[in-house]
């Protein structure tokens, strides 16, 4: 298997239009060997050099996780994005070799679930394509409700109709009625999980209808597919551990600032989800500007904890525990 620097190289073999913003790229290792082994929901960080600015993505892995010969992603296209996505729509063509990172899991399936609902919007079904086909080769139970924005958005849709039959719902907007999440989830056997992915708006939608409804955080999961880091005025930071200060502009997030100044900062999502990159504050004068879905209220309000992947601040001193 080829590394370079910690990376995987990958070689494209196929590219598919499936939406007129969605493309699927299918990835092999270019010696012929399998790749690393992946679980239902776990995705890959694509590293890719634009001109002299490289690129850090979190994909979704939609193959079967019992084949790991290939892996295979959908990029859905961000006009006013940060460029990940425009890179490989307009610059990656097939026999294009690729670094990507080991596969990570931070979207699992409660393994001991009596039934698995599914929700998703748009290119949110990319997690979705992998815990499906996990749980079907375990012949476990569940569902899957797909909402779209008009039928030339239906192709991945109708692939998993084409699979999976009754089990796959999919509404179509302009064709059929809007996605009921309440209804969905309403008189649902004890010991259902629903998993959800897709717009901030969907996503809200079916944790407060869950929660309506008695469920608690445990049973209910979430990603978000947003493209990774952040973007707002610019602010400078000191690593406590390096003793340096980076200035951090406009166009990155702090994460990515020091990662071209050449420092390393741990990290898994670069969305912040997972918490793998959270930092201690250790001094501040002025405001922090929290982005993720990881620190608690608490967490927030203190001021004392901060996730370099997406969030920002507004202040003349900031130190972090990096």
């Amino acid at each position: 298997m080829n590394t370079h620097n910690g990376t995987l190289s990958v070689r494209v073999t196929r590219i598919e239009t499936l939406t007129p913003e969605i493309k699927r790229f299918t990835f092999v290792d270019p010696d012929g060997k399998h790749l690393p082994a992946f679980s239902g929901g776990s995705h890959v960080v694509v590293v890719m050099q634009d001109g002299d600015k490289t690129h850090r993505n979190a994909y979704s892995l939609m193959g079967s996780p019992y084949d790991s010969s290939a892996y295979q992603i959908a990029v859905r296209r961000v006009e006013d994005g940060r460029g990940g996505s425009r890179h490989l729509h307009e610059a990656v063509t097939e026999g294009a070799l690729l670094q990507i990172l080991q596969p990570a899991n931070l979207f699992p399936l409660a393994k001991h679930a009596r039934q698995h609902v599914f929700i998703a919007g748009g290119v949110g079904i990319t997690p979705v394509y992998s815990q499906m086909e996990e749980l079907h080769t375990k012949q476990a139970s569940f569902e899957l409700h797909l909402a779209v924005r008009g039928p030339e958005h239906t192709a991945l849709g109708l692939e998993l109709q084409a699979r999976y039959g009754a089990r796959v719902h999919l509404y179509v907007q302009g064709q059929d009625e809007r996605m009921d999440i309440r209804g969905i989830l309403a008189e649902r056997p004890l010991g259902s999980h629903v998993y959800v992915c897709g717009p901030d708006s969907m996503i809200d939608d079916t944790v407060d209808s869950a929660h309506a409804l008695g469920w608690t955080d445990s049973h209910i999961h979430f990603e978000r597919f947003t493209e990774q880091g952040s973007t707002g005025q610019p602010f400078s930071v000191t690593l406590a551990r390096q003793g340096v200060t980076i200035d951090v502009p406009p166009d990155q997030s702090l994460l990515e600032a020091a990662e071209q100044a050449g420092y390393k900062v741990p990290y898994l999502c670069r969305g912040g989800a997972c918490g793998y990159c959270e930092t201690e504050v250790l001094d501040l004068d002025g405001e922090l500007d929290h982005r993720d879905d990881w620190l608690s209220d608490e967490d927030k309000l203190s001021q004392r904890k901060f996730m370099p992947c997406v969030s920002r601040a507004s202040c003349s001193r900031l130190v972090v525990d990096l």
